[in-house]
């Protein structure tokens, strides 16, 4: 049975923080592979303009080229409507029954977990492994995941993780500035997002469709 990390996520733009993450989640839980999910349509944003999914999933690709420990997924993009995590764990239950999947998410998640689309069916289809940095007391996140084991069941596991003061949105903003995000993603896809012109002050979806009406792809 392998021990497969997943990693669900907008990812727009991936950045050294998600493989950082990824490639720690690895070494702690023992995991053979991690693979990386851009989010389809998700109900958490669905008001926030968010670059196309073939667009996130690319730069996710140029990311990991070369590793063999992470491998990307189109599983969520290809869907119809709005994308739930318990339904991405299922489907992948259900295609490798024989594997046992880590779904890794930062500890933060924890708070809302009750919110999330049936998170008993999340639960009951992976263990989830919370990754605790810095800004958050391991003892108030140790009763937080004894809570939602009382309530929904399942397998939660807190796993340290360096405090990494990065997210896409700062670097979307940077951009949106002129300013240098050098080192906050990795080289390729840095390339990729100056050739396409991403995250400047015109809507890159917007953009996406002008090229494909164009016969761009």
């Amino acid at each position: 049975m392998r021990k497969i990390g997943i990693m669900g996520g907008t990812f727009d733009p991936i950045h050294t923080g998600h493989l950082m993450l990824a490639e720690w989640a690895a070494d702690k839980a023992g995991l053979e592979q991690v693979w990386l999910i851009p989010t389809g349509l998700s109900y958490l944003k669905a008001n926030r303009d968010i670059l196309p999914g073939e667009e996130r999933l690319h730069m996710a690709k140029l990311a990991v080229e070369g590793n063999e420990r992470l491998r990307c997924m189109d599983l969520e993009i290809r869907r119809e409507g709005f994308t739930y995590s318990y339904e991405t764990m299922e489907l992948l239950g259900q295609r490798y029954p024989q594997d046992r999947f880590y779904f890794i998410v930062g500890a933060d998640c924890l708070a809302g977990l009750e919110n999330w689309k049936c998170p008993e069916r999340l639960l009951a289809s992976c263990t989830l492994l919370a990754a605790v940095r810095g800004e958050h007391s391991m003892d108030e996140l140790e009763q937080r995941r004894r809570r939602l084991l009382e309530r929904f069941g399942g397998d939660i596991r807190l796993m340290s993780f360096p405090q990494l003061e990065l997210s896409s949105t700062e670097i979307r903003e940077r951009l949106r500035r002129g300013e240098s995000v050098r080192y906050m993603v990795p080289e390729k896809v840095l390339a990729y997002i100056q050739e396409r012109g991403f995250y400047h002050e015109k809507k890159e979806c917007e953009a996406f469709h002008e090229e494909v009406e164009e016969g761009h792809p």
